[in-house]
């Protein structure tokens, strides 16, 4: 039992070692993010010239000018509703197909069924850039090279990871509940849309906003994807004041915080329901 006990002690004890190194790496980490959202903030409100002469201190006099330079010399206003035509239409798309598509697994049985799985899971297992020539060379030949339709249709498609986390959520809703429906004289697409999709409503949060940020801060897919000015994103624009950060100095800091303020607010109001839909079918399950 003494033994036992020791054996106890040290498990324990590795443990707690082990929580407080990733504890001070976690701090490190947010102190370090911290630092670098809050320099960028200050830097917006600052002149090029207060930049240069101090980078990390606080600003001589808060202007403004930086955000009202970009917006009346440069097309962002343009670029920032690109980006919101794209994450809200792709988002919407993708969770909607991924909910169809999941239902459908985790509720019927049919042939094919195993490998059908599988196929979504290698989709999660192969890097974005392999789909890049298939995706130029489909859109080009349905003349939607270069448009944003072109690209919604690229972001509702990417539905392999949003299709495990619905299948995993799926399967812990008791099938009694379709049972029920069906000797009523529901459909199936009324048992899905009435029933089952209300239920998932903090998978459906998880889902949407992890696949928002990821479309909210793509810059792969739209620089190979659009070209054109008149369809350019967010990240291509700062990609834009990034190469001549010189000249936009100033600029570039306000556009990074443009970028940034939707996705923080988005976050904040979503979190719970991002930690309840990432943890709920792990405890039904």
């Amino acid at each position: 039992m003494a033994k036992k006990g020791k054996n106890k002690e040290i498990i324990s004890g590795t443990s707690r070692l082990i929580r407080w190194i990733f504890s001070i790496l976690l701090l490190l980490f947010t102190s370090i993010t911290i630092f670098v959202l809050i320099s960028t903030l200050l830097n917006s409100f600052k002149t090029k010239a207060n930049i240069l002469n101090d980078t990390f201190g606080w600003p001589q006099s808060f202007s403004l000018d930086s955000y009202v330079e970009i917006f009346k010399k440069d097309h962002f206003g343009r670029y920032f509703l690109n980006s919101i035509i794209l994450t809200a239409c792709g988002t919407t798309g993708c969770v909607l197909l991924a909910a169809l598509t999941a239902f459908g697994i985790a509720r019927y049985e049919f042939k094919g069924k195993p490998l059908l799985t599988s196929y979504f899971l290698f989709g999660m297992m192969f890097p974005i850039q392999v789909s890049v020539l298939p995706l130029f060379i489909i859109l080009k030949k349905l003349a939607l090279l270069n448009k944003l339709p072109g690209m919604i249709l690229v972001y509702a498609s990417g539905i392999s990871l949003s299709v495990y986390i619905f299948q995993k959520f799926f399967r812990t809703v008791p099938m009694a509940l379709d049972e029920s429906a069906r000797l009523d004289g529901a459909s199936e697409f009324r048992i899905f849309a009435q029933i089952i999709l209300p239920l998932c409503k903090p998978v459906i949060s998880t889902v949407a906003l992890i696949t928002a940020v990821s479309e909210w801060n793509d810059f792969y897919m739209p620089m190979v994807l659009l070209g054109g000015k008149n369809v350019r994103t967010l990240p291509l624009a700062i990609y834009n004041y990034l190469n001549e950060f010189i000249k936009y100095m100033n600029v570039s800091f306000a556009a990074v915080m443009i970028t940034l303020v939707p996705i923080i607010i988005i976050y904040f109001l979503f979190s719970n329901q991002l930690v309840e839909g990432i943890t709920g079918g792990a405890v039904k399950g």
